[in-house]
């Protein structure tokens, strides 16, 4: 099944010549002055860039307002909100590329529509109104297109890191939902995050990412920030991730602290197989939900199971997989309280194969079959090429 639907956007219906209209070209070129391949999530003072949009719910009316665009990097909120008080709160992550077709330059989003679903699921975990795909796409293709001059030139690593956030925004102490919510997108251009070379893992034993019927299925902030001193005390021992086991029992691997756990190994008959953990308590994935697709189209057997940390040693493949992550092949997994260091063979790296695939697909030098990519537009993008022709003045997104 294709990864999307038909949106139509509100953009006002007419006809027009489109010589009789001014049309700005999209998208305009990389900015100039830019080491594109040399830069990361620290932003280096271009956190505003050109703006964010912004859109805000009223709990009394249920209605959003009009998307618009803010030219800064902050927000006003009141410190009394819900939102800075009790985290509540959610957040994505995506990125969109610039590649060139015999069409034309474009720029595209990678599974919108896969993140718009993932939000709205932890939204109604933490009692917020999540934006509509059609509302999540109307923000992207704003922000995007005001913004157009940051994604990096296609001939890169890099792309425009996308993040959405959505959080109670009103006064309100109470332990109920505020009267205001604010959804906003934020992007920034950026490089893989871990870079492309193979880390060591360390399995965090003092520490428990998610409690077992918790939030840990959920991309909330509170996920995130109480791993930052774990990882950085193994980052100076020289492990760039860090793998958590069910807190129940720690037994069972679950995921890494920013990203997901994939595993390779040959079947009897040497078949590939991919190995997925099922667990309740790790986030969806948009890379592991592709290369699972991949895999399936080229004949790998795919097993989701409880995996046993004592079975990471058939392994001959792991990889972390994530949005800012991209796929980081590991080298090692350590586990300190039985000093077991699982270090896996230098294979044929069959998960990074796929993991290129994708990459390929997202950045235009494959083709889409899977209908993954977005085509950011503006309301006579459709339709500029046809200079002379009378054409509607409604965007329309086909991914069916």
């Amino acid at each position: 099944m294709r990864d999307g639907f038909m949106s139509i956007l509100a953009f006002p219906v007419a006809t027009h010549t489109l010589r009789s209209l001014p049309v700005e070209m999209f998208p305009r070129p990389p900015k100039k002055d830019i080491d594109w391949a040399n830069l990361s999530l620290s932003l280096n003072g271009n956190a505003s860039l050109n703006g964010h949009v912004e859109v805000r719910h009223s709990l009394s009316t249920n209605k959003w307002s009009t998307p618009r665009i803010v030219a800064d990097e902050n927000i006003a909120v009141s410190g009394l909100s819900p939102g800075l008080n009790y985290g509540q709160q959610c957040y994505e992550g995506l990125k969109a590329f610039r590649s060139a077709r015999p069409q034309g330059e474009t720029i595209t989003v990678f599974r919108p529509n896969f993140h718009a679903a993932r939000m709205a699921r932890s939204a109604e975990a933490v009692c917020l109104p999540a934006p509509s795909q059609e509302l999540f796409l109307e923000c992207l293709n704003k922000v995007i297109i005001a913004n157009d001059e940051w994604v990096p030139p296609s001939n890169t690593e890099s792309f425009l890191y996308i993040r959405p956030v959505l959080f109670g925004s009103s006064s309100n102490l109470a332990l109920c939902p505020p009267e205001e919510t604010i959804f906003a997108i934020f992007v920034f251009p950026t490089s893989p995050y871990h870079g492309a070379e193979a880390a060591k893992a360390l399995v965090l034993e003092d520490f428990d990412r998610a409690a077992p019927k918790g939030m840990g299925a959920y991309k909330v902030g509170g996920n995130y920030a109480p791993v930052w001193r774990h990882a950085a005390k193994a980052k100076a021992q020289g492990y760039g991730l860090t793998l958590h086991l069910d807190s129940a029992s720690q037994t069972y691997v679950e995921e890494f602290s920013t990203s997901g756990f994939v595993g390779h190994k040959k079947g009897q008959t040497g078949q590939d197989v991919m190995i997925i953990p099922d667990t309740e308590n790790a986030i969806a994935s948009a890379t592991c939900d592709s290369l699972m697709s991949l895999a399936r189209l080229k004949g790998w057997k795919i097993e989701r199971i409880p995996v046993p940390f004592s079975s990471i040693r058939d392994l001959d493949e792991v990889v972390a997989v994530g949005t800012a992550a991209a796929a980081v092949p590991v080298e090692s997994i350590t586990r300190n309280s039985s000093g077991e260091t699982v270090v896996f063979a230098d294979g044929e790296k069959r998960l990074l194969h796929l993991a290129a695939i994708v990459a390929d697909i997202q950045r235009g030098h494959v083709a889409d079959t899977e209908g993954w990519c977005y085509d950011v537009v503006t309301p006579l993008g459709c339709a500029k090429r046809l200079l002379g022709e009378k054409v509607p003045l409604v965007l329309i997104s086909t991914e069916a």
